[in-house]
């Protein structure tokens, strides 16, 4: 039979294991993915041809200007000197693509999602609305294109960049996004072209 004091002196020593297994687990660094502002590892490994980096470019639009080329699924972001940085993308799949000549009109970073009605149509099983973070499809940052519903935005699926996948918006990696995001003020001008360059 165990005495009393034993008992006791087992009670007090578990509490204090409990108490310090806790303490311990409270010093921990929360998951990057849990934290704002941070982007949670992409392991999909890109496509040379779809990473960022700087190219020649001719072009008569002014520093600043952004052009998309849905044929070749590349973002370029106009340097001036002949020159662009561009990046991968992922744009709309068929039946969805389109060009015109638009303006960013608002910036958000880990927006919010909301379906928007006729996305709803054809796709009833969406959610209503999606709070921003790692597991929005809208990714790290959204650049919303004129009036429209259309926008360029990071993604959680770097997979499908390089593809034409989304309902008309323009998809980077989220690292990418964010370059980008960061580069760009409110009212840059987004040319959208679906053919190839000559």
């Amino acid at each position: 039979m165990i005495k009393l004091r034993h008992l006791i002196w087992m009670i007090v020593a578990a509490a204090g294991l409990a108490l310090s297994v806790s303490q311990s687990f409270a010093q921990q660094p929360e998951d990057p993915g849990d934290q704002p502002g941070l982007v949670p590892e992409e392991n999909v490994e890109l496509d040379p041809e779809f990473r960022k980096q700087m190219v020649s470019y001719r072009s008569t639009e002014p520093p600043g200007t952004i052009i998309i080329s849905t044929a070749e699924r590349h973002l370029y972001l106009i340097q001036g000197s002949g020159r662009a940085l561009r990046y991968g993308i992922g744009v709309g799949r068929d039946g969805f693509q389109w060009q015109g000549l638009l303006n960013i009109t608002r910036k958000a970073e880990w927006p919010d999602w909301t379906p928007p009605p006729e996305m709803i149509a054809r796709q009833p099983y969406l959610p209503r609305f999606m709070a921003g973070g790692p597991g929005n499809p809208l990714g790290a940052r959204a650049m919303y294109l004129g009036t429209t519903v259309y926008r360029i935005h990071g993604t959680n699926q770097p997979e499908t960049i390089g593809t034409a996948i989304s309902s008309g918006c323009f998809r980077l990696v989220n690292a990418d996004v964010i370059d980008l995001y960061d580069r760009i003020p409110v009212g840059t001008k987004v040319i959208v072209k679906q053919k190839p360059e000559l």
